[in-house]
């Protein structure tokens, strides 16, 4: 199997458009337009983009940015073994070398200094200086990057530079309208239609909360993983409060709250 083969995203990712953003990516990648995908936790920016990387036809490559990865981890080091030292790519490099789509899953946990080698990617140059090695990669011509990020975890410390912000074209993501959201959850577990409903009626519930005690509100994701636990025989309240409420929260009142309205909702 030759290296972009093994990147492939092989099977049609469940997802559900909640406008054009299918088309605007198609236009972006069209171009090889870099594209920043904001948005709260759980709302399927990582789903969105592995499905256009099946629906493209290209190699995905996914890294999960951290507040501990160098710049070597983006573009490969030299390695000591047994004949000496070899160099090996790390996951940026491999994807401007075999044409794939490099997504770099909440870029902003990596430090700013790391950001930075992504810049001669992201312009006109399309190209990977490998300082360690003395190479200059040149990104094959199917070559596009994709980051995504949360808005509402950013801080003064935690943010992308602007001369990384306008590098990019951005979408921005948010929890789908309730009947598109209780749709999807049907769709992706096989839980009854009505039941999905009252799932995305207790989300409704904590989003409102953001903000009043809540820092993030229960995501599609976590809807996701309740539908899950009913599927397998939980009940409705126990896998709400399993997988909704205490997730999220420590705070006694909150909880209390959300609890209250699990009780109600699945009355």
């Amino acid at each position: 199997m030759s290296p972009s083969e093994s990147f492939r995203v092989l099977d049609e990712p469940h997802y559900q458009p909640q406008a054009n953003e299918v088309s605007l990516f198609q236009a972006a990648y069209a171009a090889r337009l870099p594209v920043m995908v904001k948005g709260p936790t759980g709302c399927g920016k990582s789903r969105f983009v592995e499905y256009m990387a099946w629906k493209l036809q290209r190699p995905l490559i996914t890294v999960a940015c951290n507040e501990d990865m160098t710049a070597s981890d983006l573009v490969g080091r030299y390695l000591l073994d047994a004949g000496g030292t070899r160099w090996l790519d790390g996951p940026l490099t491999t994807a401007a070398r075999i044409g794939a789509i490099c997504y770099l899953d909440e870029v902003v946990e990596a430090r700013q200094d790391t950001t930075v080698v992504i810049h001669p990617l992201t312009d006109h140059r399309r190209v990977l200086p490998l300082d360690k090695k003395g190479e200059l990669v040149r990104a094959h011509a199917d070559f596009q990057l994709v980051i995504s990020y949360n808005p509402g975890y950013q801080s003064l410390m935690k943010d992308l530079k602007p001369s990384t912000k306008q590098r990019f074209t951005a979408f921005d993501f948010d929890y789908p309208e309730a009947a598109l959201e209780a749709r999807i959850v049907a769709e992706e577990t096989g839980i009854a239609a009505d039941v999905a409903a009252r799932l995305v009626t207790v989300a409704q519930a904590a989003r409102r909360l953001k903000g009043h005690g809540l820092t993030e509100g229960i995501s599609t994701r976590l809807l996701v993983h309740a539908a899950q636990l009913m599927r397998k025989g939980v009940s409705d309240r126990d896998a709400c409060r399993m997988a909704l409420v205490r997730p999220i929260t420590d705070d006694a009142d909150i909880r209390e709250t959300l609890d209250h309205a699990i009780d109600a909702t699945f009355a």
